[in-house]
């Protein structure tokens, strides 16, 4: 639950950002003329977020249990993709953002259907990832691979969240560091989306695309009951099987070894300051009497 409260109020936070974003700019400019153009984008947005839910819950039921198995596995490393890609983009994009998207707003001012598009496009985007990932991360922690109920609400809670502090923000009441914010929830959506790909490498394991179903990395169910208090909560969290194969864990060290170190030498990156070339190059004085 933990872990979709965190992609809830990560992609929600920054959907809510774009739209406060484009509601401050064209009050501060005096265009609230354009203001219903940017909620029809949104509605339109949220429409086909919620859409794509409902197909992705309720499309694959009437296929076999290997067909299923494949559409799960195979979207579940989407999901991980996009997620990935947009932890890195967070991490380079948010000092960025707000002014890229005074420029399209600039741009599209003139034009009747621009500003819902880039509304709706950006807002979208959010939406998309959010209803992939979180039906990836659902389907993982159900016990018969369908979604389970308790990840959704965790998820419905961090959206609620980020649309709270993203009218706190646009009203001037909250004032979040927003760089240091995403590189503390990318960490721990790095952990969260290696345990959804190793899942979806069981599922492609259980639909024969993939070796080694039968190869067991460990087996600790014996210590750690996957329907006990301590097995829900892992799995709930950090997609934590009591078993699983060579593959699924092979899978899940390189996921974070590769994608952790990478983050990690990003924000590094991004957090030092820079430094001038005159103040660089300029030669030490030395005071003399």
């Amino acid at each position: 639950m933990l872990g979709n409260f965190l992609i809830g109020l990560r992609e929600g936070l920054e959907a809510s950002l774009i739209v406060s974003i484009l509601i401050a700019y064209l009050v501060k400019t005096g265009r609230r003329h354009l203001l219903g153009k940017v909620w029809i984008g949104v509605a339109a947005a949220v429409a086909v977020s919620l859409g794509f839910g409902a197909l992705l819950t309720f499309g694959p039921k009437g296929l076999s249990f290997a067909a299923q198995e494949f559409i799960g596995g195979t979207l579940s490393i989407v999901a991980v993709g996009l997620v990935t890609w947009m932890i890195f983009w967070m991490a380079t994009a948010a000092r960025t953002l707000a002014s890229d998207l005074r420029r399209q707003v600039d741009a599209a001012a003139d034009t009747s259907w621009a500003l819902p598009l880039i509304a709706a496009l950006a807002v979208g985007r959010e939406g998309l990832e959010t209803a992939l990932f979180i039906w990836a991360a659902s389907s993982a922690a159900g016990t018969d691979g369908t979604p389970a109920s308790g990840p959704l609400l965790g998820a419905l809670l961090g959206i609620v969240v980020a649309i709270g502090l993203g009218y706190a923000m646009y009203a001037g009441a909250v004032r979040i560091n927003l760089s240091r914010f995403f590189a503390i929830t990318g960490g721990f959506l790095i952990v969260i989306a290696a345990g959804v790909l190793a899942y979806g490498v069981h599922d492609l394991q259980e639909a024969g695309f993939l070796p080694g179903l039968n190869n067991l990395a460990y087996d600790v169910s014996g210590v750690i009951a996957p329907s006990g208090v301590l097995g829900t909560l892992l799995k709930g969290i950090f997609n934590f099987s009591a078993a699983a194969t060579v593959l699924e864990v092979v899978v899940w060290v390189l996921y974070v070894g590769v994608v952790g170190t990478l983050f990690v030498r990003l924000v590094r990156r991004k957090a030092k300051p820079a430094v001038l070339p005159q103040a660089a190059a300029a030669p030490a004085v030395r005071a003399t009497v």
